[in-house]
């Protein structure tokens, strides 16, 4: 029969054993590896339902604008600028214009008028070839006409004079004698108070007539012309 083993002896016995069961463990674990690595390699995929996708992008995902869009809304806001600046030009030159239009067509209102309405039996030709060279058509070939037909012989019979002038306001009175009633850049209308003196064989004494006379004036090649006048 054996002999009995010490404890100690029982002990180390114990330690060897677990000792060969540790390395035997190890080198089926290494040989396991080195069998399936792809196994240990394989990255985890994402479940699908975790996934990020293109036509999905979330709540709060910003959506960036296309560069195509924002070049057409570009040349849209500059085609508008342009147009914009464009349409102000336009009514600044004319506004400005327009203001000329009304300075120049009251200073050739005032000086056309005494002309066009004044007239002496002693020298008509020559007063009414002055006043057509204020006037332009319709007006002109009217006043050629009425001159000739109608003035000419009745000043010519009673010796006809008369003298017009711009009426001047009386002291206080603030209405103007000329006052443009509207205006464009190439026509104007003006209001013109006129003092008309008349002495004839038919009038004892100077006679004073105070007159409105409205005249449409507008631009020609040879400066503001007269084109009608009316009497109110």
């Amino acid at each position: 029969m054996p002999k009995p083993m010490s404890v100690a002896a029982a002990a180390r016995a114990a330690a060897k054993r677990a000792e060969r069961a540790r390395v035997t463990d190890t080198r089926d674990a290494r040989e396991a590896q080195q069998e399936a690595p792809e196994a240990q390699e394989a990255p985890r995929r994402t479940p699908r339902w975790k996934r990020p996708t293109t036509k999905d992008p979330g709540r709060n995902a910003v959506r960036r604008p296309r560069p195509r869009l924002l070049t057409a809304a570009l040349a849209a806001l500059v085609t508008a600028g342009l147009a914009a600046t464009t349409v102000l030009g336009l009514e600044y030159r004319d506004a400005r214009r327009t203001d000329e239009a009304r300075t120049a067509a009251t200073a050739a209102a005032r000086k056309a008028a005494p002309v066009i309405l004044s007239y002496d039996y002693r020298r008509l030709d020559r007063d009414f070839a002055a006043a057509r060279g204020h006037l332009t058509a319709p007006f002109l070939d009217e006043y050629t006409k009425t001159t000739k037909t109608v003035v000419a012989p009745t000043a010519e019979k009673y010796q006809g004079v008369v003298k017009a002038t711009v009426a001047k306001p009386a002291a206080g009175d603030t209405t103007p004698a000329v006052s443009v009633v509207r205006a464009s850049p190439d026509r104007a209308v003006v209001l013109l108070f006129m003092n008309q003196v008349t002495t004839s064989t038919q009038v004892s004494v100077p006679r004073v007539d105070l007159n409105r006379v409205r005249m449409t004036l507008v631009r020609t090649d040879k400066g503001w012309k007269v084109g009608a006048v009316d009497a109110l």
